[in-house]
């Protein structure tokens, strides 16, 4: 089997192209089914999909590792929580009431979030120049969310599903600072068999009670299934996939330039899918996101991400 490096260069580009894409793909086919199919539903069901294609896979990594994840088992459990439960399933309770385009806008914030919380949390030092990007990068969510009025912030009328996103960043960041904390000694592929599967595990007694009180759940046909394969395959699974072997290849510094691609990708998309238009504040406000990520990350090592 050819080794990592001896793959051509073009693959790890294209993985990188594709991987924003999936990302800006998540956000557009989550508000177009969200009418359908509950957002615990599909936070749930996306990673028992992902978790029945990885088990194969994974499996026999996580039974030789068996002792390094029950000796690290509460280290895992949060890194789940954070990541795998509560970043996604925010991120689909935030499409019942915001649109495609604020969600791939508020989320490309994620480097913004973790370069944040590391400063406050494990006392990072932060460099001038990425105190001003994400100062810019505030400045721009805050113009999102506000769409261009600031009487939406200060009369607190914001929509809840800008709001609910700002919390899913947070809840990523919180998951990147805590991997940093209590890294887990585990292959790649073991790692995100483990955490989809406490992942899922956490998602279960809300979705059941959901499921019972609230929605009732979805009806399975073609329009609810093929979005659930979508997103246990292309955001989850290969989103991962391609990440780790662009960052692998061509370095974070270089990868990081194709996370800039997701809000592009999700306004164009959202714009002939859904019919959502761009207003002059999501125009200002990606822009002052993207010079605040730019800024931000330009000596900021990426962490590996899946969503």
């Amino acid at each position: 089997m050819p080794s990592e490096t001896s793959k051509p260069l073009w693959l790890a580009y294209t993985g990188l192209v594709l991987t924003p894409l999936f990302w800006a793909g998540n956000a557009v086919m989550a508000k177009s089914v969200v009418g359908e199919i509950p957002p615990l539903s599909m936070s749930f069901w996306r990673w028992v999909i992902a978790l029945t294609i990885l088990l194969p896979f994974g499996l026999p990594g996580v039974w030789r590792q068996r002792r390094v994840i029950r000796e690290h088992s509460l280290s895992i459990l949060a890194l789940a929580t954070f990541s795998v439960a509560a970043f996604n399933s925010l991120l689909y309770f935030a499409a019942v009431t915001t649109t495609a385009t604020n969600i791939a806008l508020i989320n490309a914030t994620i480097p913004i979030m973790v370069a944040l919380l590391a400063w406050l949390l494990l006392g990072d030092r932060t460099r001038p120049i990425q105190a001003l990007g994400i100062g810019l990068a505030v400045l721009g969510i805050l113009a999102v969310v506000a769409r261009g009025d600031l009487s939406v912030l200060t009369g607190l009328r914001a929509q809840p599903g800008d709001l609910i996103m700002v919390l899913a960043v947070s809840s990523w960041g919180l998951f990147s600072v805590l991997l940093r904390r209590q890294a887990v000694p585990l292959p790649p592929l073991t790692f995100l068999t483990v955490q989809i599967a406490c992942g899922t595990m956490v998602i279960l007694p809300f979705f059941l009670v959901d499921l019972l009180f609230f929605s009732g759940g979805f009806e399975l046909n073609t329009s609810t299934a093929l979005p659930m394969m979508y997103f246990a395959i292309f955001p989850g699974i290969l989103a991962y996939a391609f990440w780790n072997h662009g960052v692998h290849r061509i370095g974070p510094a270089k990868a990081a330039i194709f996370m800039y691609l997701t809000p592009v990708f999700a306004s164009v998309m959202a714009g002939i899918f859904l019919g959502e238009r761009l207003g002059l504040f999501h125009v200002i406000g990606g822009l002052l996101i993207l010079a605040g990520l730019f800024l931000a990350t330009r000596t900021t090592e990426l962490r590996r991400k899946y969503r």
